[in-house]
């Protein structure tokens, strides 16, 4: 399994400037941007020396209701389609890790086990599952702090004439050059052309994979699919590999109705 990188690795030093960055837009209830989550962490594996990004929240949404970030309300028993992008913003205010670590576990809860993420009351368990600091992240959600980042995102989303998620807009260091939009899903190769050409380079320094302990540090929990295509190997492969991680007791395996997930213990 060496040649598989999976155990050790080669860390090549990271170039502090990133002459590129991504906007990535994203409707957390879209099942279309649950599977770009996969390309979008092999993309920063391998090129995330050469760009930055930001995700942008486009919920199909434009008008957000006021009344549902009323403290003045009974939130315990509320239900609305806004309610996971607000709650994203909430989380984000305790930092980008944790905006992230958010929203990837808010589309767990939905795609793979169905519960209802426009609940307020699952919201919190997802919340508390994400190691988020509940109080904060009560106090959070209903501020009006959470409220602009979130019209922020839809106001960046227009201006951007988003009309379709996923889609990633590429920006290059040239201010005078137009960003490339990609909308909707495609292969990983198609986004690393694109960031290839627009670098104007005929080849990218790609990064090797870190070993499967640092990957689980940075990423707590991931799907056998996804371990697969960072390193380059079959499935059947990648479990084979993780199980023997399971016995020695780093991670653990989460099976799902629809999916096997690893997590780190």
């Amino acid at each position: 399994m060496n040649n598989l990188d999976l155990v050790e690795a080669v860390h090549e030093p990271v170039n502090t400037f990133k002459p590129m960055e991504l906007y990535v837009f994203v409707d957390p209830l879209n099942p279309d941007c649950w599977e770009m989550q996969g390309v979008i962490r092999k993309l920063q594996i391998e090129y995330g020396h050469y760009f930055s990004m930001r995700i942008v929240l486009s919920t199909q949404l434009l008008n957000l209701n006021k009344t549902i970030l009323s403290a003045n309300i009974d939130t315990e028993n509320l239900t609305h389609p806004v309610l996971p992008s607000v709650a994203i913003k909430a989380a984000e205010l305790q930092g980008k890790r944790s905006g992230n670590r958010f929203l990837h576990k808010l589309q767990e809860h939905l795609f793979l086990q169905s519960k209802d993420v426009s609940s307020y009351s699952v919201l919190l368990e997802i919340a508390e599952e994400a190691n988020l600091d509940q109080e904060e992240f009560k106090s959070d959600f209903h501020s009006v702090h959470t409220a602009k980042a979130f019209q922020c995102d839809l106001q960046i989303t227009r201006e951007m004439e988003i009309n379709e998620v996923p889609s990633i807009v590429f920006f290059n260091e040239c201010i005078e050059d137009e960003g490339v939009k990609v909308s909707g899903l495609y292969s990983y190769d198609v986004y690393q052309t694109i960031l290839q050409e627009m670098m104007g380079e005929e080849s990218l320094n790609r990064q090797t994979p870190p070993p499967l302990d640092d990957l689980f540090t940075k990423y707590t929990t991931m799907a056998t699919r996804e371990i697969a295509s960072i390193y380059n190997i079959s499935e059947q492969t990648a479990e084979c590999e993780l199980k023997k991680q399971v016995l020695q007791q780093k991670i653990e395996r989460i099976s799902m109705a629809k999916e096997t997930l690893w997590k780190a213990k």
